[in-house]
Order: C-alpha cells, then structure tokens, then sequence
C-alpha cells in the first residue's frame, strides 16, 4: 500500500493536513488507530465529559506521580477516534493571542508570527459570531471549520460577564478577533448542535472525493531508510505491515504519541535510544522534552436559586435532555454549556492575558461528578503561561507500551504566587453586585481557606490538568540543538519526515489547543505542497495601553 503523503494520526491537525493535500491532488493515505466517531456520546456536546473517560475514545494517559502535586497521577486523556483529541475535547475554540504566535517567531520558529498565522486561521474558520458585534475583518467565512456561541440563555452567564466589567477588567465582543482581554462570550466547535470535530469539518469531505483514505492500525515507528522516511510500520490484523510514502511521512499523532513514534523510530536523544535497544538514526535531545501544559482550579459557588444545571443532574433529566437532542439538535444538549469566559492579566507589567476563565453553570468535575451542595456554578481558573517544563520518555522500545509522562507540575515558583492570584481575583469578581444575588457562599475552596500557605495546600490536593499538552517536538532553527522541526515542520536530521501537531510548539498558546493545532495542520499542508504561505497580515491586535502600570 503506497500513497504520496502517509500521516498518523487522524486528530486536529492530521484531518486538516489531509483535507488539503488531498485538495492539492496529493494521494493521502492516515493511519488512525481508533475507530468511528458515531454516536451520541461524541456528537452531542453536552456529553463531553463521557468520551474523554471512555477507553473506546480515549489511549487513557496518565502522568507519574507528580512530585509537587502530593505525589498524585493525573489524567492525559488524548483522542483514539476520528478527529482525535477534537472529538473527546470541551469544543472550546481559542486561536491563543497574538503575542503568542509574535513569542514563537522570537525562539527560532520563522514564518509563524501573528501576522503569518492569521490568514490560516482566516482560511480555516467558518464563523458564526456576528449576532454579539465581533470582529469579521478578523474572522473567516468560508471556511470547513464551523465556528459559533451558545445562545447564553441562563442569566449567570452574562452576571458573569457583567461581575468582570463591574470589578475594572474590559468587556470583549470577540476574544479571538482583535481583543483577548476582557470578559465575553465564548465560541464553541459547534454547528447545527452538532460536534463539530475536525473529523466532521475536514476528515469525511476529504474522504469523500477519494484520493484520501483512512486506515485503521497502529502505527509502530516511521521506516527510515538511509537517512530518509519511506514509511510506516504499522500492525492491523495481527499482521506487521509498512505502508509507504512516495514523497513524505508526517507524524500528527499527540503531543504524547509524538515524541515515542519518533523515539521508537530511532530519533531522539542518543543515550536514552540506546539504553532502550534502538539505533540511533537522529541524536536529537528535544524530543519528549519540553512538554507543557495548561492547570487549572474549579472555583464553586452554591447558588441562591434553582438555576443551575443542577436540576438535569439524574438520570430522568439526562434522559429528556439526550432525547431532545436526538430529535432535534437542540435544547440543553446542543451546547457544550462553556458560554461565557474572561482573559485577564495577572498584574501590571504583564503584556497580554496570562489567566483564562470558563463559566460553568453547575458546580461538576470533568469526571461527571457534581458537587454535593446540590445547585452551583464554577470557574475553571489558571495561569497560561507556566515556566515548568516535564517530559515523554520511553519506557522500553515496545511500540506497545505507554510513554512516561513526567509533567513536574508547579515545579517552577512563579505558579505558586500565580494561583494564588486566580484564586484572589476570581474571589474579587464573585464578590461583584452582578453575582451578589446567585451567589449563596463559597463551596471551594472554601471562605476559610485565606493564607498563603492554605491556598497553595488547596492548590497542591486540587489542581487539575486542563488536557493541553504540548511542546514536545518543538519548532525552532536548525542549529538549536534542542529543536525537533525547523519552520517548515521538517524533522531536522531525517529527509522525507515533518511533525506537524501541538508537539511542535515552541512555547503552549493561550487559552485551548484545538484551534492551533488545526492551524498547524493547515500550514503544514501548504509546506508539504510546496506552496507559497499566505499573504502575511497588517492587522493589529489590541494590547491594553496601561499594561505597564495597571493590572486592569
């Protein structure tokens, strides 16, 4: 079996690569080890939490024991289905800002400035925002990716909203157009109530006019043939096969998938390939190293009122829920209830947001469990841009067994003193007249918990990964020995050989990963092609112009 482009992994960015080289004429074969993403479970929004702890969906991740967090092993949920990690995720759609992709360019990653990067974005989206105001010069049109807001029907999203503009912080019409700071609401993968996954929006129309094809197996390692990728060696049926690649191979299998294909194919740092018995084909230490991620707190409320979600939360209401969706795509079950959110900076000095907020009208885990105090509401708090860095290393060179995730969560100091801060803040907004009337008394972390060293034991039994892992083949010049890909993607050491997902950046974005990670995917694609990049853009984002003397 043989095709011009062979890509593992059909996530994010693998869908979006092989819906345009497809488009390019390119024969595009992608290797995918999950299955269908049929079903309620991953097209209704609302059921979000299921798919990301079901092991048909999920390659069920889990962290070391992570030293600065008591010792406790977190989740990694990653994507084992069609659209990846696009069709287990929260469907929250955030480019990141503009002084991220400005950040990127600065530490080697040429051609991947803000100014480069939106017109892909442009290219990609299909936005549906323009009922709020918004900025549509900012936004595309005509894209495959859909793009929308919820209705925000229940009153607490837009007390939410108003609290943030009543405690000093700007309100946003569009936080992925010209302004990220502020409180506004928030956009959603979403269409026609229906999860709009990168499987639904790229994968299946590439499919369809048949130079793209999808195959189910797992991919062991890239075949590298006197310094250049011909392949990949795959298992389906029980049988060890190689499916070749007439011009290149393009590794788009997770941030966690990654960095052991390219390991187990003989990339990586030298000593650690040879003590797990692999030829040493690349020395390049980068790979597995530098991986990042978002934290995040749960701050709950109790509610004064019957409002919350809280009602639905049995089985008679999932079920009235589930069955409205069925029938007609609509009602409770067509939003992934993240409506509202807030971008913010964390004091003054600080350039651009480094806190993100969610708004959630019930007080839940992401494990489905809700709160015992029965009617609530949360935020999902947390610093964007952590300076602690862990790693993905090989357990043994069987292609079989899972990686070690060693994340070294809140290893750097900063993070301390920066939770503390989203705890505060979030305290100050919920304290605002907007949430005086919903707002009974603190659930968690509780009104008692105050010092310093309360909020950071708080922190330490309570943080919880916000499932944006990243960075672990990162982008940068040739000549940096810590680099995996040079700026067109191209794995340095190896001919025929490019990354293209969130392994490669160089530094995590703000807010989720989805929508960078489909971006990549797209200029990725015009690389592959050899194709011109898109016409840079003069558009300038808007950066509050107090910054250096004023938090809001």
């Amino acid at each position: 079996m043989q095709a011009d482009f062979v890509i593992i992994g059909a996530g994010s960015a693998g869908s979006a690569m092989a819906y345009r080289l497809g488009e390019g004429g390119a024969r595009v074969i992608v290797i995918e080890h999950g299955g269908t993403d049929a079903g309620p479970f991953i097209q209704m929004p609302a059921a979000l939490s299921y798919p990301m702890n079901m092991p048909l969906y999920d390659w069920g991740f889990h962290s070391e024991p992570e030293p600065y967090l008591c010792g406790r092993v977190l989740a990694t949920p990653r994507g084992k289905v069609i659209g990846g990690s696009s069709s287990i995720n929260g469907m929250v759609y955030v480019r990141g800002h503009a002084r991220d992709f400005d950040t990127w360019a600065e530490m080697g990653a040429q051609g991947w400035s803000y100014a480069d990067v939106l017109p892909y974005f442009q290219r990609m989206e299909n936005w549906h925002g323009q009922r709020d105001g918004g900025d549509p010069a900012w936004r595309g049109a005509k894209g495959p990716l859909h793009v929308t807001r919820g209705p925000r029907e229940n009153p607490l999203f837009d007390a939410f909203i108003k609290a943030g503009a009543q405690a000093g912080y700007p309100v946003t019409a569009d936080y992925n157009g010209k302004q990220q700071e502020g409180f506004g609401p928030m956009e959603a993968t979403i269409f026609n109530g229906q999860r709009w996954s990168a499987a639904n929006a790229y994968l299946k129309p590439a499919m369809k006019k048949g130079n793209v094809e999808v195959i189910r197996a797992f991919a062991r390692r890239v075949v590298i043939e006197n310094g250049r990728a011909t392949g990949v060696e795959v298992e389906r049926g029980g049988r060890i096969e190689v499916i070749a690649a007439a011009r290149e191979v393009v590794v788009a299998a997770s941030s966690i998938n990654t960095p052991k294909i390219l390991m187990l194919s003989g990339i990586g740092a030298a000593a650690h390939l040879q003590a797990n018995g692999i030829a040493v084909v690349a020395d390049r230490p980068g790979v597995g190293a530098n991986l990042q991620d978002h934290l995040e707190l749960y701050l709950q409320f109790a509610s004064k009122k019957p409002i919350t979600l809280y009602k639905y939360w049995n089985l008679w209401g999932k079920a009235v829920i589930g069955a409205q969706w069925l029938f007609t795509r609509k009602g409770l079950g067509a939003s992934n209830q993240f409506e509202a959110c807030a971008f913010i900076r964390s004091k003054p000095g600080v350039e651009y947001p480094d806190i993100q907020y969610h708004f959630l009208p019930i007080a839940v885990r992401y494990d489905g469990k809700a709160s015992a105090e029965g009617h609530g509401f949360q935020a999902h708090v947390g610093p964007m841009r952590s300076k602690s860095r862990g790693a993905i290393t090989l357990r043994s060179g069987d292609p079989k067994v899972p990686p070690k995730i060693v994340f070294n969560y809140m290893s750097h100091p900063e993070d301390w003193e920066d939770f503390r801060t989203c705890i505060r803040l979030t305290r100050e907004i919920f304290g605002q007249p907007a949430m005086a009337e919903f707002v009974k008394h603190e659930i968690q972390p509780g009104a008692a918990v105050q010092s310093d060293a309360e909020l950071d034991n708080f922190i330490r039994h309570h943080a919880e990964s916000a499932y944006h892992p990243c960075g672990t083949a990162r982008m940068g010049r040739r000549d940096d020995p810590m680099a995996v890909v040079d700026p067109e993607c191209r794995v340095i050491g190896v001919e025929g050989l490019r990354v293209a997902d969130s392994s490669i950046f160089p530094q995590v974005t703000n807010g989720n990963l989805n929508a960078p990670s489909i971006m990549v995917g797209e200029k990725a694609a015009d690389h592959l092609l050899g194709r011109a990049p898109l016409p840079r853009s003069n558009a300038e984002p808007w950066i509050h112009p107090n910054w250096r003397t004023a938090q809001r």
